[in-house]
């Protein structure tokens, strides 16, 4: 952790916090919309007159949107750069967000929010993809968490500006998603400023403005030897196909970042996070006391986010995962207990479950929160890093779906106890995956990922056939 703080501390490295701040906000607009709609959800309920199949389909609407956003953004980075892409997703943004809160009716804001979905997979897709092509590798797993932190840190901005509009009267529903276009609009002019990656510029020829680039973020010795390594792996993925991703050399590697992004989902985090106001309320509080309670939430939320950032390159990611997965098993553990006691006990002993509901989120944001987004910015050859990497993003948006649009349901179908429960067995199947699945990418280049696993299927491929 000194190590990360004293690197971090370099002039060429603070260039590259610097950039990679910008490049976060992208990751800002996705926790600052997931934080509004959990906190918003009871006020828009009421005014729009819907229940709990409306609800759903107003959380659901962004979250089909996000898995059209991270296809197409798979694509988007590769034609017109990752740099842009995202200028692309913060315009987006702006216009959704204004759509929605003018929206009259439950369908157009269903409308618009599908739209701001687009924006929002899009940006979550390109963001870790950007800042893990600019970081040198020895800052690459605290750079690449700094996307975390900064959902993290949207979700916190987004419960304390809901509980300041909470009290403005009726259409409060409506300046909350209004509020969205002001980082929407901040993404697309840093985007403006950022440079592209050296990786794509070199994936284009562009040698002379990739040098450039690598002259503001490395030391002049690491250059040519940098410039050098991804040039190899582009002559080398040139004719890489989309078939080739299933294909038994990159099909391991493909495997652990869809496997992570489901899991990531299947713990139920967003399930916590965009109906927090009414988990809370399921312990017995008020509309407007869950509102101002829901603020812990972000808070724990936001400082597991920044652990995590000074750990991921001094622990390693494998570590946290299994560590942080086995906090998930005890706490979703716990929760499903607490709310199999009784209403009585719930409601007297309330403090039990948000100390449960804060320490998943804790052990959340130490590990699969983070650790997903960091390794499949790390696993992919850079021939197929972008569909890959899209491909993942993809399936994490759709397990995002299904969790918090059947989430009501199943407290209703199952139990909020047989909810949590279930949460807590996929937690359990996230910490057998990452003891015995998950490979260390710590202090390891990009490149030299690539090559040992493409070394390590080749050399057994060839074992098998002598």
């Amino acid at each position: 952790m000194i190590s990360f703080v004293r690197e971090l501390a370099r002039p060429k490295n603070r260039y590259v916090a610097g950039i990679a701040v910008l490049a976060a906000i992208g990751g800002f607009l996705f926790g600052f919309d997931t934080g509004v709609v959990g906190s918003a959800e009871p006020f828009f309920a009421k005014a729009l007159h819907i229940g709990s199949f409306g609800e759903s389909w107003v959380v659901g609407s962004l979250l089909l949107g996000a898995i059209c956003g991270a296809a197409l953004a798979g694509w988007l980075a590769e034609a017109i750069s990752r740099k842009w892409t995202k200028f692309g997703g913060g315009c987006l943004f702006v216009l959704a967000a204004l759509g929605s809160a003018a929206a009259p009716n439950v369908e157009l804001v269903c409308a618009a929010r599908f739209v701001l979905g687009v924006a929002v997979g899009s940006a979550s897709f390109v963001a870790p993809m950007y800042i893990s092509e600019q970081s040198p590798k020895s800052l690459r797993g605290g750079m690449t968490a700094l996307n975390q932190v900064m959902i993290a840190f949207g979700i916190f901005v987004a419960y304390l500006s809901d509980y300041g509009l909470s009290g403005i009267g009726a259409q409060n529903w409506r300046w909350m998603f209004a509020v969205e276009a002001i980082p929407g609009l901040a993404l697309a002019i840093a985007m403006v400023i950022v440079p592209h990656t050296p990786r794509w510029l070199l994936e284009r020829g562009r040698e002379d403005e990739a040098r450039a680039v690598l002259a503001k973020t490395r030391d002049r010795d690491e250059i040519d030897d940098e410039v050098g390594e991804i040039q190899d792996v582009v002559n080398a993925q040139r004719s890489t196909k989309l078939g080739e991703l299933i294909g038994p050399r990159l099909r391991p590697m493909v495997l652990v970042g869809i496997i992570l992004a489901f899991l990531q989902q299947a713990v139920g985090i967003n399930a916590v996070i965009y109906f927090g106001a009414s988990v809370l309320k399921f312990m017995g509080a008020t509309t407007n006391t869950a509102v101002y309670e829901a603020i812990s939430l972000g808070v724990v939320n936001f400082l597991g986010a920044l652990v995590a950032a000074l750990l991921l390159d001094w622990v390693g990611r494998r570590v946290l995962l299994i560590i942080g997965s086995a906090g998930m098993v005890t706490s979703l553990g716990a929760l499903g207990w607490y709310f199999s006691t009784g209403h009585s006990f719930q409601h007297n002993e309330a403090w039990v479950g948000l100390v449960c509901v804060l320490g998943f989120l804790a052990f959340f944001e130490i590990s699969l929160g983070p650790v997903f987004w960091l390794m499949i910015a790390e696993l992919y050859p850079l021939g197929i890093r972008s569909k890959a990497m899209a491909s993942a993003t993809m399936v994490n948006w759709t397990a995002n779906f299904l969790v918090s649009y059947f989430f009501l349901s199943l407290t209703k179908g199952i139990g909020k106890d047989g909810t949590f429960w279930l949460f807590g067995g996929f937690a359990l199947l996230a910490v057998l995956y990452s003891m015995f699945r998950v490979p260390e990418t710590k202090n390891r280049s990009l490149e030299e990922i690539e090559q040992e696993l493409g070394a390590h299927e080749e050399g057994a491929a060839n074992h098998v056939a002598a």
